[in-house]
């Protein structure tokens, strides 16, 4: 019985400097199961491509010229986008505004381009996968500010648990605490696909589209402490 491979994950990077395009473009390339499909050095042009080729993934930078990472990413996956492309995020800039921003425009992912190659490989793979991913390094700092900004929620705490299922309050506690769909699976004694026939009804009800975003979610609303 011959063994059919998994399809590529098909890329799609948009940064206005060519070295740095070109790099990012053949580090991923080379990647096995990576596929590179279009590069794109201004925002417009990324949204453009990104709709014509329909990528897995796009790797977006935010300081482009014309229309900046961030608006390109809000049209292509914002909450009014009805068949998004997920964007994961590269910038040099370590400035909360640019995460925030990003995130607030529906991105997947957010890493920092001096991360090391394997990182933005896990990330494209992660992303691409549904799984979002934020740099290491800012994860708890961008939590606090979650909550140091948290504003009246349209769902609250309290709400939470009428709005979601009992199972479906404990898939996204350990959502929380960044574990993957099998590692939950093994604390909830399920299978990995009833694990993520779970996240699938779940995702709708908090109006969210990625793992990432419904852990956003749960901090934002107070559903899990940021000291935990």
């Amino acid at each position: 019985m011959t063994d059919v491979s998994p399809p590529p994950v098909r890329v799609l990077v948009a940064d206005d400097q060519p070295l740095v395009r070109a790099g990012l473009s053949t580090m991923l390339g080379t990647e096995p199961g990576v596929e590179v499909v279009g590069q794109a050095a201004d925002g417009t042009t990324a949204v453009e491509l990104a709709r014509s080729l329909r990528p897995d993934v796009v790797c977006m930078d935010i300081r482009m010229p014309g229309t900046d990472g961030i608006t390109a990413t809000r049209a292509l996956c914002g909450p009014d986008v009805p068949n998004p492309i997920p964007v994961l995020v590269l910038t040099t800039f370590d400035v909360d505004e640019y995460l925030f921003g990003a995130l607030e425009a529906g991105a997947s992912g957010f890493l920092l381009k001096d991360a090391e190659p394997a990182a933005l490989v896990d990330a494209v793979r992660s992303v691409a996968a549904g799984q979002g991913t934020l740099a290491n390094a800012l994860t708890r700092r961008v939590l606090r500010e979650l909550v140091s900004r948290r504003r009246t929620q349209p769902v609250t705490a309290a709400r939470a648990s009428e709005l979601l299922t009992p199972r479906e309050l404990d898939i996204l506690l350990l959502l929380a605490q960044g574990m993957s769909n099998e590692e939950i699976a093994r604390e909830l004694v399920l299978e990995v696909s009833t694990v993520k026939s779970h996240l699938a009804r779940m995702m709708p009800k908090l109006n969210v589209r990625s793992r990432l975003q419904a852990v956003v979610w749960a901090y934002q609303n107070g559903v899990v402490d940021v000291g935990r």
